[in-house]
């Protein structure tokens, strides 16, 4: 494994070029000696991921943009400190572990698990304030940024919390390496859990596929399989790279090749509000070697998804860049071809990953922030029709989910309705499937991938 090293002049003046560049979405910090040593801080922690593991990464999503893989992104909306516990934490790596052995056996394929989670503490977000009452104060940006609290204390954005989230991340990643390699990951386990899900009575719909999981599992046992070979998984850490103050600290130097690599996660994403093509949050992560994606809404243009090629991938290397559509599942059938014809038109092999979550957002009639869980399996199943239809690859699914029994986002076979919002909705952001809700789509999911 090779060790990153801090950055030297010449790879701080390269990083620091984008320091000019407009960046959106960025705190209003009141001190700005404390940032800067805050960031002087976070220069000197170790790093939480390392460069062989980014490129390891880089192989798999190039297989998933091959047709050879399929990539489970998901986790939290955004993570908050007091919620990295061991409980929290394992309820979500359970769900994607039952979800990704669904998927493996529904595509035949080997499915990429990459946690939301582990840096994923701060969120862009529409307006710079928020008013409650008369009184206006900074918007909630995320635990890493300020507090929820509706009070001048707890809106204040506060460095220190940029250390805080560093130290949470760690925490995360240390426990999710424990979970993934000591048993907890076992097959056999996340077959009896599935079985599980199956008995509830509101899942029934799903029995034929877990009894073919369940036959295909005994079969490989017959043969003599080593199910020790199969008691760890790989499980890779991506968040979207908001905060410039905490991802230019967290950039090291690569000790083998002389890189430069964002050790904060193995992928790092831009989002829609922040990929402008001049904009500051482009230029890194053009300038590191993580694999990275971008959020492309319906807004998207066939020039802009050109020029982000030609900016963050002017190799045209496969498993470099991802494009995570959210389109809306009204919109996605209408909206996605012109911008896959224009990607394969500039020679880039990109991976295809479908989020159904961000653009199927309402406000319910008891003024919840919700979505529907038949537009989220709408969404997808019309990302497939297109990539079907066009002869590319849809590589993946990226998912805001809980590993808890939430009630969030309405439908399902629960059939969570307004009227039940209240009973558990803890997102301080957007609404996410619950651990039921988010099995269902994975069989959903696993029927369409065995008969694309």
């Amino acid at each position: 494994m090779t060790t990153p090293t801090t950055i030297d002049e010449h790879h701080h003046a390269s990083l620091g070029a984008n320091a000019k560049l407009p960046a959106a979405q960025q705190p209003e910090w009141p001190d700005q000696a404390a940032v800067q040593e805050v960031r002087r801080t976070l220069a000197a922690q170790p790093p939480l991921v390392f460069a062989g593991e980014c490129d390891v990464l880089t192989n798999h999503l190039a297989a998933a943009a091959r047709g050879e893989a399929f990539v489970l992104q998901g986790g939290d909306c955004a993570e908050t400190f007091e919620n990295v516990t061991a409980e929290n934490i394992r309820n979500r790596v359970k769900t994607l572990l039952q979800m990704a052995a669904v998927l493996t056996y529904g595509a035949s394929l080997p499915v990429v698990k990459v946690g939301r989670m582990a840096g994923q503490f701060a969120k862009p977000r529409s307006s710079t304030t928020e008013t409650r009452d008369g009184v206006t104060l900074p918007a909630y940006r995320g635990d890493m940024v300020n507090a929820f609290d509706f009070t001048p204390e707890a809106r204040t954005p506060d460095p220190q919390r940029l250390l805080h989230g560093y130290h949470a991340s760690a925490s995360t990643l240390n426990l999710v390496r424990a979970f993934t390699t000591g048993g907890f990951a076992d097959l056999r386990h996340v077959h009896d859990w599935n079985r599980g899900f199956i008995a509830n009575t509101a899942n029934t719909r799903y029995e034929g596929l877990a009894r073919d999981i369940d036959k295909a599992m005994r079969f490989m046992s017959a043969c003599g399989a080593d199910f020790d070979a199969m008691r760890t998984t790989e499980f890779f850490a991506a968040h979207e790279g908001l905060l410039l103050d905490y991802e230019r600290p967290m950039t090291r130097v690569d000790s083998r090749t002389g890189d430069l690599y964002d050790t904060a996660g193995h992928f790092i994403w831009v989002g829609e509000r922040t990929r402008g093509l001049s904009d500051a949050h482009v230029d890194f992560v053009s300038r590191i070697q993580n694999p990275v994606g971008v959020k492309l809404s319906q807004n998207a243009s066939a020039d802009d998804v050109a020029e982000l090629i030609e900016r963050i991938d002017p190799q045209r290397r496969p498993g470099r860049l991802t494009f995570i559509t959210r389109m809306g599942a009204g919109r996605v059938r209408e909206a996605l071809p012109g911008i896959v014809e224009a990607v394969r038109r500039t020679g880039a092999t990109v991976t295809w990953i479908c989020d159904p979550m961000h653009g199927n957002t309402f406000t319910s009639a008891s003024g919840y922030k919700t979505r529907d869980f038949e537009d989220v399996v709408e969404e997808v199943r019309g990302f497939f029709e297109v990539h079907r239809e066009l002869g590319t690859v849809p590589g993946g699914i990226h998912v805001e989910l809980t590993g808890n029994d939430v009630t969030e986002c309405v439908g399902g076979a629960e059939r969570i309705a307004d009227a039940d919002l209240s009973q558990r909705y803890e997102s301080l952001c957007d609404p996410r499937l619950n651990h039921q809700q988010s099995l269902e789509l994975a069989f959903l999911v696993a029927e369409m991938l065995a008969t694309d």
